[in-house]
């Protein structure tokens, strides 16, 4: 892509390599780790391990996005996020991004040291944007909003790539209105938020034509329920999701994903040297800026 996107102190060469988020839940409620980083002290440590396993950019979540979870208010979003982030900022770690919907949540986030702003609601709170304009990147996702029960198999898209891309361009055009720098936008089709497995397989195979937006481009499959169906994995298997994660994100980045998102990092960073070292060629980890 020839173009190159901030994250704190770290700058990535957008088409040099394939970078990973790392995700840290901080939430009581989440379905990927159920509480288990719910305490500052935790959730400090699991940021910490996905770095030294080579996380490039950290994300943290404190109200959940899984299906039918209950919304919080921003007081106790921001309750669970400050002690979590305070202490890595005071760790010197600045590779942080904030996954949230609010803008006061977003303002507080960016204040205390906060590079990204990550919101997967399309944008629902208008204030939102102008907000990120100062943060170093904002990822817009696709979501399609769902009935409380129902179930993703009962969407229907007529052209699902075609839909999720008019609607990217349409947040990336309200996002820049509010004042984001257009480099500082990054788009996400969404995977696992309203579609089939299908639609998310076509999203995958699809991701490369993406491109004409001209962002650069994050995926999210970890331990979604699509790779668990495709994988044959019954229940709540988390080992068994990862292994299949590993898949989605080798794909992603084969179709011209820049960053994948997901909760365990090591097999997914393993698999991507191989995938780089392939197609692209000129790109050396040991080399990287940042490291």
């Amino acid at each position: 892509m020839g173009v190159s996107l901030r994250c704190g102190s770290r700058t990535f060469e957008l088409g040099r390599a394939t970078y990973v988020m790392g995700i840290v839940n901080v939430t009581p409620d989440s379905f990927s780790d159920g509480g288990r980083y719910f305490t500052a002290a935790a959730a400090y440590d699991c940021a910490m391990r996905l770095l030294e396993e080579g996380a490039d950019v950290v994300d943290l979540g404190a109200e959940s996005t899984r299906p039918g979870a209950t919304p919080v208010s921003a007081e106790e979003e921001l309750r669970r996020l400050v002690p979590v982030l305070e202490r890595l900022v005071s760790s010197g770690i600045d590779c942080l991004s904030v996954d949230t919907s609010k803008a006061t949540v977003a303002a507080a986030a960016l204040d205390l040291g906060a590079a990204w702003i990550n919101d997967v609601s399309g944008l629902a709170d208008p204030e939102l944007a102008a907000v990120a304009a100062r943060a170093d990147a904002l990822v817009v996702m696709h979501a399609r909003p769902m009935s409380v029960g129902q179930l993703e198999d009962a969407v229907r898209y007529r052209d699902v790539l075609g839909e999720v891309s008019d609607h990217l361009g349409r947040l990336c055009a309200q996002a820049e209105a509010a004042g984001v720098a257009p480099d500082r936008l990054v788009i996400d089709p969404g995977i696992g938020f309203g579609k089939t497995v299908q639609d998310n397989v076509e999203l995958l195979n699809r991701a490369d034509e993406l491109r004409r937006l001209g962002r650069p481009i994050l995926v999210g499959p970890s331990r979604k329920r699509f790779v668990a169906m495709l994988a044959g994995i019954d229940g709540d298997d988390r080992t068994g999701r990862d292994h299949a994660t590993v898949g989605a994100c080798c794909l992603a980045a084969l179709r011209g994903a820049d960053l994948v998102r997901v909760h365990e990092v090591p097999a997914v960073r393993r698999a991507l040297a191989v995938v780089d070292a392939a197609i692209r060629p000129t790109w050396s980890r040991k080399g990287q800026e940042g490291r």
